[in-house]
C-alpha cells in the first residue's frame, strides 16, 4: 500500500468516525426497564451538553435535564462533547443481605454506559452510566484516570431533575436543621427551597417518586435546590447542591473516580416506594468475610432516664452508668429475652466533653458488667459520643475500639454533637463521609457494630458493610423529651417511612409507655401507647431500642410483651395500606417460625384500618394476639388504655380495627401447630 493510499484510507476513516459521532448524536439513545414501563433517553444538545429524560408507561417523569460539572480553577465539563463509545448491559442475580427487611433481594437491571469526550483540545473524557430497575432509576459520572484530568476540584454538579409539572413533595430544609433532626414539610416543588434528600414526590398521574443517591464513598452529600424560572413556564427544574467544604469547593476528587449514584424511585402506589431495594442494589457487595459477630437485636439502654433528668451523663451523687445500674437493666434484659444493654456516660469526662475513650468512670467496672453480661446472654452495648471533635476521636479511634474488643464488646453507638465537625466542616461533607467511612471500616476490624448518630443520611453502604446497622439523621424521640413546642406531632410517624426511612434504618427509638414528662410538662409523647408498640414494627431498625425507663416497662407487663417477642431482621415485608401522612400498615415474617408482625399506625385523624391477611400462607391457621387502642384511646386525653384479644384467622381475614388519633395497632400471627 502506497503513502498516498494510506493517507486517503486514514482521512476517509476519519470522515466516517466523524459522521458516526454526529449521527450518534443526533438521535436518543435509549434504555429500558427490565419490565418495559421505565425507558430512558440520552442524548446531546446542539452545544455537546448531555441531557437525560424518563418515562413511565409513556409518559413524562423528567422532561430533558442537564448533566455536567463546574470545576475550580478549569474548565468546565459541561458542553462541547461528542459521542466517544455507547455500551448496553444487563444484570440479573438474587442476592442474601446480612440482615435486613427481606431474606433476598433481586437485582435486575439493563445499563446504559456513554462514554464522552471534549471536541476542545484538551480532549477530556467524561462517562456516565445509567441503570433501570422495575422500580427506578441510578446513574453517576465516571471519570477516568488521564493526563489532562489527574486530580481536580468541583466546584458544582449540574445534575438536574426537570419535572412537566409542581407536584407535591415532602422534604426537610437545609438550613436552620441539624443533623436532618427536622419535620418534613408537604409544598410543592418549586416552593421547597434548599433541601436535604430524600425528596419524595407524588404526580398527578398517581406516580409516587423518591430522589435520593446510593453509595455516597469520598464525595460531598447531594442536596436539591430549584432553580429559578419564569412565572409562565410550568415546568419545575431541581438542581444539586452538594456540601461544600469550609475552603468553598465541593468535592476534591483524587483517588475515587466516580460520584455516587443520583437515585429516583419510581413507584406505582405509596406503600411500594417502602419495598424498593435499589439503593441497596446499586452500593457493592459485603466486604466482610465472616459476619457471624453482626447480630441484629431489640435491647434497652440507660438513657431516657438522662432526658427524665433522674440521672446524669457524668459522675456524681445521681450518676446513671453505674456497675449496679447497668447490671439491674442487665437483668431485666435476661428476663425479658432482649439482647443488650446500652450505657452512656460511662467514660471521661462528660462534664468538660473532653472524652476519653478507653478511661471509664471509676464506678463502672467493665469487666464486671460485661462477664455478669455473657452469663445472662446479655451484650454491653457501648457508646462513643465525640462532640464533633473528629481529631480527637481519630486519634483514639483504634485504642477505643481495641479497647471494646478487649471486653467483647460488638455493638457501639457513635454519637457527633457538634453544629460543625472539628468546629469548621458539615457533617454531609466530604470531610465527614471520609471520617463516617474510616470509623465503619475501623470497626469492622475490630469485629464491632455502628449506630450512628448526627450522622451524614445513609446511602445504602450497610450492603457493603453490614455493621453499619443502623443511623440517625431523624427527628427522633427524644424530642418528645425536650422539645420546647411540645414534641413530634402525630403526623410525624406517618411520614417517616415515606421519606427518612427510605434512606435506610433509622434509630428513631420508640416504645414509650409513661406520658408523662415531669421535667417539661408542655412536652411529651404524642401517640397512643398501641401506636408506640407498632412503632416498634413500622420504623425499621436492626437494632431497635425500646427506649423508656424499665420500670415503666415493669408497670406494663402485658403490652410489653409484643416487644419481648418481635424480632428486628425479616425474610419479608409487605405494605397492605398506605398514605403519606396519614396512615401507614407494613406486615413483616421472621426468619425463624414463620409468625409475621403487623405495626399499623395513624395521624391526626382516626380512621378504621382494614388490614387483609392475604400474606399469609393459604394452607395455615395463625393465632393473632392483637394490641389495639381502647374505645376510650386518644393520644391528648387518654394515650395508655389499650386492649389485648386474641383470634384464629387465616389468608382470606380481614382484620377491621377502629384507631385512634395518632393510635396504632400491633399483631403477632402466629402459625397453630398441628394437634
Amino acid at each position: 500500500m502506497t503513502m498516498k493510499l494510506k493517507k486517503t484510507l486514514q482521512i476517509i476513516l476519519a470522515l466516517c468516525l466523524g459522521l458516526w459521532m454526529i449521527s450518534c448524536q443526533q438521535e436518543h439513545i435509549k434504555l429500558t426497564s427490565p419490565n418495559g414501563k421505565l425507558s430512558l433517553e440520552f442524548t446531546l444538545d446542539e452545544e455537546g451538553a448531555p441531557r437525560y429524560c424518563l418515562r413511565h408507561a409513556g409518559k413524562n417523569i423528567l422532561l430533558p435535564s442537564r448533566l455536567g460539572l463546574v470545576l475550580k480553577d478549569a474548565p468546565d465539563l459541561l458542553t462541547g462533547f461528542v459521542l466517544k463509545e455507547v455500551k448496553h448491559d444487563s444484570h440479573n442475580d438474587v442476592w442474601q443481605p446480612v440482615w435486613g427487611e427481606e431474606a433476598e433481594i433481586v437485582n435486575h437491571y439493563n445499563e446504559l454506559r456513554v462514554c464522552l469526550k471534549e471536541e476542545t483540545s484538551l480532549e477530556r473524557e467524561l462517562n456516565i452510566i445509567f441503570r433501570l430497575f422495575d422500580d427506578g432509576m441510578g446513574f453517576r459520572y465516571e471519570f477516568p484516570r488521564q493526563q489532562q484530568l489527574q486530580e481536580f476540584l468541583i466546584d458544582d454538579e449540574v445534575t438536574e431533575f426537570v419535572f412537566p409539572a409542581d407536584y407535591d413533595a415532602w422534604s426537610i430544609p437545609v438550613k436552620g436543621v441539624r443533623f436532618y433532626e427536622a419535620l418534613f414539610e408537604k409544598k410543592t416543588l418549586s416552593k421547597m427551597g434548599w433541601v436535604s434528600t430524600p425528596v419524595t414526590i407524588e404526580t398527578t398521574d398517581s406516580l409516587y417518586l423518591a430522589i435520593h443517591e446510593a453509595n455516597l464513598t469520598d464525595y460531598a452529600a447531594m442536596n436539591l435546590k430549584p432553580v429559578e424560572q419564569l412565572e409562565d413556564n410550568k415546568t419545575v427544574t431541581l438542581r444539586a447542591a452538594l456540601t461544600p467544604w469550609s475552603t468553598g469547593e465541593k468535592v476534591r476528587v483524587t483517588d475515587t473516580r466516580v460520584s455516587p449514584w443520583r437515585t429516583m424511585i419510581v413507584a406505582e402506589s405509596a406503600g411500594d416506594l417502602l419495598l424498593s431495594r435499589l439503593m441497596l442494589n446499586l452500593n457493592e457487595p459485603c466486604r466482610i468475610t465472616d459476619t457471624s459477630w453482626i447480630q441484629p437485636m431489640r435491647y434497652i439502654g440507660i438513657w431516657w432516664t438522662y432526658h427524665m433528668k433522674h440521672s446524669t451523663w457524668h459522675a456524681g451523687p445521681h450518676h446513671g452508668a453505674t456497675t449496679e445500674n447497668t447490671m439491674r437493666h442487665i437483668d431485666f434484659a435476661a428476663a425479658n429475652n432482649l439482647g443488650g444493654v446500652l450505657v452512656e456516660g460511662w467514660n471521661e469526662d462528660w462534664a468538660t466533653w473532653k472524652f476519653s475513650f478507653t478511661k471509664p468512670y471509676t464506678d463502672f467496672d467493665i469487666q464486671r458488667i460485661t462477664d455478669y453480661g455473657r452469663s445472662k446472654g446479655v451484650a454491653l452495648i457501648g457508646h462513643h459520643e465525640t462532640g464533633g471533635n473528629v481529631s480527637n476521636y481519630e486519634n483514639q479511634m483504634e485504642d477505643g475500639f481495641k479497647f471494646y474488643e478487649k471486653y467483647g464488646v460488638h455493638q457501639v453507638k457513635t454519637g457527633y454533637v457538634g453544629d460543625l465537625l472539628d468546629g469548621k466542616e458539615y457533617h454531609s461533607s466530604q470531610f465527614g463521609v471520609l471520617h463516617y467511612r474510616k470509623v465503619i471500616e475501623a470497626a469492622a476490624r475490630h469485629r464491632i457494630c455502628i449506630d450512628n448518630h448526627e450522622p451524614v443520611i445513609p446511602t445504602g453502604l450497610q450492603r457493603t458493610f453490614p455493621n453499619l446497622m443502623t443511623q440517625e439523621g431523624v427527628r427522633g424521640q427524644e424530642w418528645d423529651a425536650w422539645d420546647v413546642d411540645g414534641g413530634n406531632p402525630p403526623s410525624h410517624t406517618v411520614m417517616l417511612p415515606f421519606t427518612r426511612g427510605l434512606a435506610g434504618p433509622m434509630d428513631f427509638t420508640p416504645v414509650t409507655f409513661r406520658f408523662v414528662n415531669d421535667v417539661m410538662p408542655q412536652t411529651r409523647v404524642h401517640t397512643t401507647l398501641a401506636k408506640q408498640l407498632a412503632l416498634f414494627v413500622v420504623l425499621y431498625s436492626p437494632l431497635q431500642m425500646a427506649s423508656d425507663e424499665i420500670e415503666n416497662y415493669e408497670a406494663n407487663p402485658e403490652p410489653f410483651n409484643f416487644i419481648v417477642s418481635c424480632p428486628t431482621d425479616w425474610s419479608r415485608t409487605v405494605v397492605p395500606e398506605a398514605c403519606i401522612g396519614s396512615y401507614v400498615t407494613i406486615a413483616r415474617c421472621d426468619k425463624g417460625e414463620g409468625c409475621w408482625y403487623i405495626g399499623s399506625i395513624t395521624g391526626d385523624e382516626e380512621r378504621t384500618a382494614n388490614i387483609s391477611l392475604s400474606f399469609l400462607d393459604t394452607d395455615k391457621s395463625y393465632l393473632a394476639t392483637i394490641y389495639r387502642d381502647a374505645p376510650e384511646s386518644d393520644y391528648e386525653t387518654c394515650p395508655a388504655a389499650i386492649l389485648i384479644e386474641e383470634r384464629e384467622v387465616t389468608y382470606s381475614d380481614t382484620l377491621t380495627i377502629r384507631q385512634a388519633r395518632s393510635g396504632g395497632t400491633a399483631v403477632r400471627l402466629c402459625p397453630i401447630k398441628d394437634s
